[in-house]
């Protein structure tokens, strides 16, 4: 979901083109299948288009590829760290819920696999904060480097 919504509010700002974006998994359960059919259905919802996502896994290969990785939970960040060959991967290692202005201390992003529909409806509320911030700090950082 967070793929998508990021995707989507770069697209419609002045970084579009300027910032690339990709998602993947830290397992390989689901391999090139699309988003789960209710997170895909909350998407649409909300008027973003879920259709092009599929399952990726991540690996080291990602820290030299990207100059941040974003993870949603301690389980994820704990999966990537353990690739992370040196301190400069590990530095560029995020929450993505350092960026939402609602997240206090809970910087976790609950899976809704195992919910109903509030679940996801919750998580997209708090994908959609935290890319608002993404987006800000990029605007911002790539704006100082502009300088």
């Amino acid at each position: 979901m967070a793929h998508v919504v990021l995707q989507a509010k770069l697209s419609d700002s002045p970084l579009a083109g300027r910032v690339e974006v990709d998602s993947s998994g830290t397992g390989g359960w689901h391999l090139g299948d699309p988003m789960d059919n209710r997170a895909a259905a909350t998407l649409a919802a909300a008027g973003y288009d879920p259709s092009r996502h599929r399952s990726q896994q991540f690996d080291r290969g990602w820290f030299d590829a990207f100059d941040a990785v974003i993870v949603m939970d301690a389980s994820n960040q704990r999966d990537v760290l353990a690739l992370a060959s040196d301190d400069e991967s590990r530095a560029r290692l995020r929450m993505l819920r350092e960026f939402d202005p609602e997240a206090g201390d809970d910087l976790e992003v609950p899976d809704p696999w195992y919910g109903g529909q509030t679940g996801f409806d919750d998580v997209l509320a708090m994908v959609e904060r935290s890319t608002d911030g993404i987006v800000d700090a990029l605007r911002e950082l790539l704006r100082s480097d502009a300088r």
